[in-house]
């Protein structure tokens, strides 16, 4: 008989490969999602039902945050949730969409109206219709936010599967 103690690290790493493997990472098709060579520090033990982020005029915001051990301005949602990136999105064809986008939610525009900034960006806000909808981009690239980030403020998807990273006002 198996002791409570070997079942639940045994399970969680079971639901770890299978978030894994259900999130694939090929960048061939506009579905799949990033492989994770490591999981992130706080990742979801079922399968997230997280939906797109819509926020009024899509507000985007900047905050200070810790990214790798080192302070930065960041870009945020309304809610103040980091936005991240993924190095492999070539608008219009986004990689990351389906099953990923329950993951790496997509920050949507609102249907009427462009994306705004609370501060002066040095970059360019703008709308790409993708297969996530009408998602706001920053200089280029499809903004999303982690489903793995449970507070204002957390930027723990930085670096996952090599390839989402952090948004900041100097993205180019």
């Amino acid at each position: 008989m198996i002791s409570l103690r070997r079942f639940l690290p045994i399970t969680l790493i079971l639901v770890v490969a299978l978030l894994v493997a259900a999130c694939g990472g090929s960048t061939t098709s506009n579905n799949p999602a990033p492989t994770a060579t490591t999981p992130p520090t706080t990742a979801p033990t079922t399968a997230p039902t997280t939906t797109p982020t819509t926020a009024p005029s899509a507000l985007i915001q900047t905050a200070m945050a810790t990214v790798g051990g080192k302070t930065e301005t960041i870009l945020t949602n309304a809610q103040g949730m980091t936005l991240y990136y993924r190095t492999s999105d070539s608008p219009p064809a986004t990689v990351c969409s389906g099953g990923c986008a329950g993951v790496w939610p997509p920050l949507l525009a609102p249907s009427s109206g462009s994306p705004t900034s609370t501060t002066s960006l040095p970059g360019k806000l703008t709308v790409v219709t993708d297969a996530n909808g009408s998602q706001v981009e920053y200089n280029g690239h499809p903004l999303y936010t982690y489903s793995a980030d449970s507070a204002a403020g957390q930027t723990t998807g930085e670096g996952v599967a090599g390839v989402w990273h952090v948004a900041t006002p100097s993205l180019t």
